[in-house]
């Protein structure tokens, strides 16, 4: 069993909870610790009762929470070499420092986690999935690009927690100057609604229950629009279908074998 929230997902600011029962970790920490535990306490969760936080990339709507976290509390923070040279300034004193390599399978007490490489502009930026007892979920947001080999480690999920950034039209028409557009649209940048239906169209299998849409643009993109867009994926499957908020806590998920 795997118990998943997103606390946040958008530009403004990134953090997913997950525990097995056992360990519990947040992926990403990007706003104030107190917005942090604000959002932790809509659950009941105590920060305390946090393992560590993962790091997937340096951008500060991932990182910004991170070293305050990890010194009120003790937390460990566990981020690429890479991407720590990048932000180690930014991110203060921690004490309880470790470091993974994209590729590299590692432990977080009974979670297993493996970072794997993405396509976006950041030093090292990585998704990941992890596993406890049988169950899996896969985590890929800011990515520009579902490659290959995003798609083979994010077979066989259970869950899935997916970018669809942004609605192409509403991006071309937007607010946008030209070389932002041009950015999120690049390899480089952030997966458009479509882009995340036709990844999701080639993950559905039997056990997948849940998938979760993350990093949805305030200005380019609406909830219903991004539910709208990726519901076609599931074709009748049984899965449910989310979208995570900028500004809400999401529900707490319960993932079964």
């Amino acid at each position: 069993m795997l118990q998943i929230c997103a606390l946040a997902s958008g530009s403004k600011g990134n953090a997913l909870y997950v525990s097995d029962g056992t360990t519990s970790i947040l992926l990403d920490a990007g706003f104030s610790g107190k917005e942090l535990e604000s959002r932790l306490s809509v659950h009941g969760i105590n920060p305390k009762s946090i393992d560590a936080v993962i790091v997937s990339h340096e951008h500060s709507d991932h990182i910004k929470g991170v070293g305050i976290l990890a010194r009120r509390f003790g937390l460990a923070a566990i981020i690429s070499q890479k991407t720590y040279s990048c932000c180690s300034d930014s991110l203060g004193r921690i004490d309880n420092l470790r470091h993974f390599s994209a590729g590299k399978t590692f432990a977080v007490g009974s979670l297993n986690v493996h970072p794997f490489p993405t396509s976006h502009d950041a030093a090292d930026p990585v998704g990941f999935t992890i596993e406890s007892g049988g169950v899996k979920m896969g985590i890929a947001t800011d990515l520009g690009v579902p490659t290959a080999a995003v798609a083979h480690h994010l077979s066989g999920c259970c869950a899935l927690v997916v970018e669809a950034n942004h609605d192409i039209k509403m991006l071309e028409d937007g607010p946008y100057p030209w070389h932002l557009k041009q950015r999120v649209k690049s390899r480089l940048g952030h997966l458009s609604n479509e882009a995340c239906r036709d990844l999701v169209a080639g993950l559905v299998h039997k056990g997948l229950t849940h998938v979760i849409l993350g990093h949805l643009s305030e200005t380019n993109n609406r909830p219903e629009t991004a539910l709208n867009a990726v519901a076609p994926a599931l074709n009748g499957h049984g899965a449910k279908l989310f979208a995570a908020h900028q500004s809400l806590c999401g529900d707490m998920l319960t993932i079964c074998l």
